[in-house]
């Protein structure tokens, strides 16, 4: 094992009993610190966020990923430090990542450090997208948190991607640019900021927080690469939720339509096979908490319309697609169905603003 990763490694899995319901705290390392330096009142914004300080002394341990992504928006708005996120992901080290660090540190190269983290991210972060889009040339690296209940995540995409830059910057150097950067939510004020970290050209009201990223610049090897201490640390944050049956099943339903809806209409056999349950068995289950999966399905496109609509730029077509409908009057209907009036006419009423 090597001797670089090993004391730090072992204690970032060491309670790996705790369970995550949310997102691992490890995601949070030096928060309190950073609130300070930014002068804000570290006391004051976890408590309006509802964070427990405890749950940020083992990496392990789990945080809800509401609280999570408004603790980034309060700690923005009381310390007058509107690019808080941006510079919080600027000094974030892989090391310091716990698991999920730890799952691209040791793997053998740097386009394999990426698959693995993008495969391993829903077990460290739930209700969230990453995924790699093969763009040619290009690896698209998107991220998206998608919770009904976080409408607000600038801070949260913002320190993401810069987590994801300094885990290839640590390989590839610290001058290391990607082609594009692209954020969700509108352009900030001193979006200068963002060029210069990122040193690329920034895009705002884009349908997916993400990186572009030239497939050639991923072709080196992890100096730190360490086959077992790789399996170990993915057995290890598979064994962190192994809780997650605690959940009920029409939220681990919730997360999976969730997350399929950009591969059209959600199957109801193929949502069940991903729960390990059979389509019968889902659909009774379901019944018993009171909601059919017709509806839980309905729920959710209802949820990420209102999230999308606030990206003034993202054509209402292309909406469409994104929650999983093959036209864009079936998505029409369904939106007047839930509110009455069209999409067109909700954002130009400025509903969402």
């Amino acid at each position: 094992m090597n001797s670089m990763t090993q004391p730090n490694a072992f204690a970032a899995f060491s309670s790996a009993a705790a369970g995550n319901h949310g997102v691992l705290a490890a995601a949070a390392t030096g928060l309190s610190d950073f609130i300070n330096t930014s002068g804000g009142d570290v006391d004051r914004i976890f408590g309006i966020s509802g964070i427990d300080p405890e749950r940020l002394t083992s990496p392990t341990l789990s945080l809800g990923l509401v609280n999570y992504c408004r603790v980034m928006e309060e700690a923005a708005r009381h310390s007058g430090f509107d690019n808080f996120g941006l510079h919080y992901g600027r000094q974030f080290k892989p090391q310091s990542l716990g698991l999920i660090g730890y799952i691209g540190l040791c793997s053998a190269t740097l386009e394999q450090a990426l698959h693995n983290v993008v495969n391993a991210f829903p077990w460290h972060q739930h209700d969230t997208l990453t995924r790699l889009v093969d763009k040619g040339e290009c690896w698209r690296l998107d991220y998206q948190v998608r919770h009904g209940a976080i409408l607000s995540r600038r801070q949260d995409a913002e320190l993401t991607l810069g987590m994801f830059l300094n885990l290839i910057r640590h390989v590839a150097g610290k001058n290391w640019a990607p082609r594009e950067v692209h954020f969700e939510h509108p352009r900030p004020e001193q979006w200068h900021d963002h060029c210069k970290v990122f040193d690329a050209p920034v895009w705002f009201d884009q349908p997916f927080n993400s990186l572009v990223i030239v497939k050639r610049d991923l072709m080196r090897s992890m100096p730190e690469s360490d086959p077992m201490l790789l399996m170990v640390m993915q057995d290890a944050i598979r064994r962190l939720n192994s809780a997650v049956s605690q959940q009920s099943i029409a939220e681990q339903a919730r997360s999976q339509v969730n997350l399929s809806l950009m591969q059209g209409e959600p199957v109801l056999e193929d949502i069940a096979d991903k729960m390990g349950l059979s389509s019968w068995s889902l659909q009774r289950r379901l019944r018993e908490e009171g909601i059919s999966f017709t509806a839980l399905v309905d729920n959710v496109r209802c949820e990420m319309a209102t999230h999308y609509l606030q990206q003034k730029q993202l054509p209402i077509s292309e909406m469409a697609l994104l929650l999983g409908y093959s036209e864009v009057s079936a998505f029409s209907r369904a939106f007047r169905r839930w509110f009455g009036i069209s999409p067109r006419q909700w954002r130009q009423e400025g509903l969402v603003s």
